[in-house]
Order: C-alpha cells, then sequence, then structure tokens
C-alpha cells in the first residue's frame, strides 16, 4: 500500500502542475502595475482550478506522509523523479511545448537515476 501512497503523491503533484499552468497560461500576460499583479494573482486565487491543485497539492503531502509510515525516505524519493517525465510528456502533449533532444536524454538520466536510486 505505501506504492500508492507513493504514486497518488505523484499524480497529485503532476495533476497540480498541470491545471496551474492551464489556468495562468488562459489567465494572460502577468500585469507590470502591483495593483494589476495583486489582482490577477485573486483571481488566480479564487479559480477552480487552481483551487483544485492546491488541494491536490494539500492530498499529494498526505498521500506522502502515509508513504513515510512504512517506507525509507531514500527508497520512496526517488520515485518523486517521475513527476519530472510525467510534467515533461505531459506539456509537450497539452501545451505543446518542444521535446527536444536534451530533454529527452533528461528524462532517460532522469529514469537511470530512478531505477539506481529505488534499489535496495
Amino acid at each position: 500500500m505505501s506504492y500508492v501512497y507513493v504514486f497518488l503523491t505523484i499524480f497529485l503533484t503532476v495533476y497540480g502542475q498541470i491545471a496551474i499552468k492551464w489556468q495562468v497560461t488562459a489567465a494572460g500576460a502577468f500585469p507590470a502595475d502591483s495593483q494589476g499583479k495583486l489582482l490577477f494573482l485573486a483571481k488566480l486565487l479564487l479559480n477552480p482550478w487552481v483551487i483544485s491543485a492546491l488541494a491536490a497539492a494539500l492530498l499529494a503531502a498526505i498521500a506522502w506522509m502515509a508513504a513515510m509510515t512504512k517506507l525509507e525516505l531514500s527508497h520512496a524519493y526517488p520515485f518523486m523523479s517521475l513527476a519530472f517525465i510525467l510534467v515533461l510528456v505531459f506539456s509537450a502533449l497539452i501545451f505543446h511545448e518542444p521535446l527536444t533532444l536534451p530533454k529527452i536524454a533528461g528524462l532517460v538520466l532522469i529514469s537511470a537515476g530512478i531505477i539506481v536510486g529505488s534499489q535496495g
């Protein structure tokens, strides 16, 4: 069950990042003036999708705490690197961000790190 909590943490983290990027992009450019910035951020904080992303972060923290009751941090934490991989893939699919050769090389290195870091 501990691994379910780890993967729930990853899923919720990725969801939050994607939802926030989606809503920030939809909101437009960040204003230059101080009052405009505050209003921009206030609107985002009241946005239901952003609220769900913040709730996902809280739930991710709770799931992580549950995972930590059974797993060693040094064993479980490398799995969190999967969030980098998933965010990169989803950002390419959803937001059409470029998936370049250096990014792909980074994914390979992260994947190797997950495999090595999660051993024993």
